[in-house]
């Protein structure tokens, strides 16, 4: 018996009912309320015959985008760049083809118009990543700062580079020391050492992806998926320390920003616009997106669910996971399950989920 099913029963019929649907082998989750865990467990089987439990390590994907956005924003109050800055202040390369106005503010809203640049990754280096956004032209008919475009990959690059350049550290190491770590989130990673890949290896979550109608295994638990870091997709640990992320935020920063920048962060600076690349209205703050149910509760893809309040924070991740603070109701979530079964079941997954927490909580 999960040990889900005491505190939140209808959201563990949920993930069985997702396990039965061939939606996913497995889902990690991670509730608190008020400041109280309410879950922290697995749920099914992280590979086959291997339990998924807390201490599973899970791809987050795109969910993990807040900690870089995050790790910018430990620099902005040390005083080292501004939001305001151009990228080429700290990139001078970047400024090509129409580049050049594009700030660090633009990047985190996502208006800054060069989505579809496929930085190669794994297989290219870091720096062959870097050189193909660096020469790639600005999107036709983009408007920097107007246009809205939810970047999967290529803008986070370039964060990363610039903490890279400020911090004169490694993306991987830079994101430990300045979010990581202070947080005691020590079995997370933006790029594994191959040391701890080797060690943990076993312990890594398989990752199923639906093509043709049925769920095959990737290949996201192999080295080269886990050791090169890519800033807006590949962050891994147990969705707790995620989870403690958020919780950190809702507490205004405590013990790591000034409230006074978690607010700018998690606020809305992009409103009211459609998302080219999300095909939806969607609000954002800067590297977190902002509960748009105002915009169709039933059809916001990666929504925080329908009782969440308005100043609702979070990010999610393609086909796979979610995590966001609720302010009003002071509940934090982080959610992944290691099953991708395309878009429109996901949602409705992911939904169910969200709703089955507020419900099981008294909080719908």
């Amino acid at each position: 018996m999960s040990t889900l099913s005491d505190r939140l029963p209808t959201t563990e019929q949920r993930i069985l009912a997702g396990i039965e649907a061939g939606l996913h082998t497995g889902v990690q989750i991670y509730v608190s309320h008020q400041g109280e865990t309410i879950a922290d467990t697995g749920v099914g089987e992280a590979r086959p015959g291997v339990p998924m439990t807390a201490e599973t390590i899970n791809l987050w994907l795109s969910a993990g985008k807040p900690l870089t956005a995050m790790a910018i924003a430990r620099l902005w109050e040390q005083g080292q760049l501004s939001l305001d800055d151009r990228v080429t202040r700290y990139i001078p390369e970047f400024g090509t083809h129409g580049k050049e106005p594009i700030t660090l503010l633009h990047i985190l809203n996502h208006t800054a118009g060069f989505r579809n640049v496929d930085p190669g990754w794994p297989e290219l280096s870091w720096e062959e990543s870097l050189q193909r956004i660096c020469d790639a032209p600005l999107e036709e008919n983009w408007q920097i700062g107007k246009s809205a475009g939810y970047h999967v990959s290529s803008s986070w690059f370039i964060l990363g580079e610039v903490l890279q350049r400020i911090t004169e550290t490694a993306y991987p190491q830079a994101m430990r020391e300045l979010i990581l770590e202070p947080l005691g989130m020590t079995g997370s990673w933006l790029g594994m050492p191959a040391e701890v890949y080797d060690q943990s290896q076993e312990n890594i979550a398989y990752v199923y992806q639906r093509d043709k109608g049925e769920m095959l295994l990737t290949d996201w638990h192999e080295a080269p998926r886990c050791v090169k870091a890519s800033p807006g997709g590949n962050a891994r640990g147990p969705i707790r320390e995620l989870g403690w992320f958020y919780e950190c935020l809702l507490n205004a920063g405590m013990p790591l920003f000034d409230p006074q920048t978690v607010e700018t962060m998690t606020t809305r600076h992009r409103v009211d616009e459609f998302d080219l690349t999300l095909q939806h209205k969607v609000d954002y703050g800067l590297g977190f997106i902002v509960n748009s149910n105002r915009y169709g509760a039933q059809t916001v893809p990666y929504g925080f669910g329908e009782a969440a309040s308005e100043p609702t924070f979070g990010h999610g991740g393609s086909q796979s996971s979610i995590a966001f603070a609720d302010p009003e109701r002071e509940l934090v979530v982080a959610v992944v399950a290691n099953g991708r079964p395309g878009e429109p079941k996901h949602q409705r997954r992911a939904k169910e989920i969200n709703d089955a927490i507020y419900a099981d909580l008294g909080l719908a």
